[in-house]
């Protein structure tokens, strides 16, 4: 079976994707890519840019974000906004504050890492800074791969990039990890409706390892609103993916999927449209008209 040519999850430099967001459309097209969200993290700064980069390149382009959230004991949860009104004062408002304080998070974080004995070069995030973009987990990272006073101790601990050195420090559990505090998911959900969008739980296997945990989360979720699920995944299995889409069909809850791109060099997410949506079928026409895709 061809792969599937939507791709709802991607990232620019707006967020922790590694190029602008035109360079990302262009990509897109370029693997065959028809239907693309761009969905940075607590923005919608590279929105327009991809919508005008999808007319130069022939591919339709859904606006959208990627909000960070948490939900009792689970601290970083994703929710998907599509088709969202991305010129809206109070969306743009309420990220504001999300990525306020997630800097003000990722200051402290620093200062633990600190604490442990590496160096964070500031001039990495200084730049971020100056351009009003949001400092996530990544960043923090690299701005200790980059510091040169940690070179032989990097090398030592065989830490030679992001994916490598974030798990050991910066998830629940690490030293140098500190807890969100907000938004939770119901608020996050919240405010992609009132921004006229759909909200969609991102890569629930990505999160949380145990099938009966992954569907009660979303009767809860949905409870709160919630109006899909990101079923198809590069990490998902074929039995996790039949689960969500199952679930999904039974609820009326939307079914998507992405590659969750990066950019060509990421060791995880760095290709377009590599998922398996395992035979079933995303339901596109609910996030080009988002009002028809409310859950009940």
């Amino acid at each position: 079976m061809a792969a599937p040519t939507y791709d709802l999850q991607s990232h620019s430099l707006h967020s922790d994707g590694a190029l602008p967001a035109a360079e990302v459309v262009a990509n897109a097209a370029a693997a065959g890519v028809e239907l693309l969200a761009l969905t940075d993290h607590d923005t919608v700064d590279g929105v327009e840019e991809a919508l005008a980069a999808g007319t130069e390149h022939g591919v339709e382009v859904i606006p959208a974000t990627e909000i960070s959230a948490v939900h009792g004991r689970y601290e970083d949860l994703h929710v998907l906004g599509y088709g969202i009104d991305h010129r809206d004062p109070v969306l743009a408002e309420r990220l504001l504050g999300a990525r306020a304080d997630r800097d003000l998070r990722a200051e402290r974080m620093g200062a633990k890492l600190e604490e442990l004995g590496w160096k964070v070069d500031d001039a990495v995030l200084a730049k971020r800074r100056e351009a009003g973009k949001p400092i996530g987990r990544p960043h923090l990272t690299q701005a200790v791969l980059s510091h040169p006073a940690n070179a032989e101790r990097l090398a030592a601990e065989g830490y030679d990039d992001v994916s490598a050195f974030l798990p050991d420090f910066l998830i629940p559990g690490k030293p140098a990890y500190l807890a969100r505090t907000r938004p939770t998911v119901g608020e996050a959900i919240g405010w992609i409706h009132d921004a006229g969008g759909v909200a969609v739980w991102a890569h629930p296997y990505w999160d949380l390892a145990d099938d009966d945990e992954v569907l009660e989360a979303i009767d809860v979720f949905r409870a709160e609103g919630l109006d899909g699920v990101e079923c198809f995944y590069p990490a998902h299995t074929a039995d996790q993916t039949h689960l969500l889409a199952e679930r999904c069909e039974a609820l009326g809850l939307v079914k998507t999927g992405s590659s969750d791109y990066h950019g060509p060099e990421h060791r995880l997410f760095g290709a377009f449209r590599a998922f398996d949506p395992h035979g079933h079928a995303a339901d596109l026409g609910a996030l080009r008209d988002p009002a028809p895709g409310r859950a009940a």
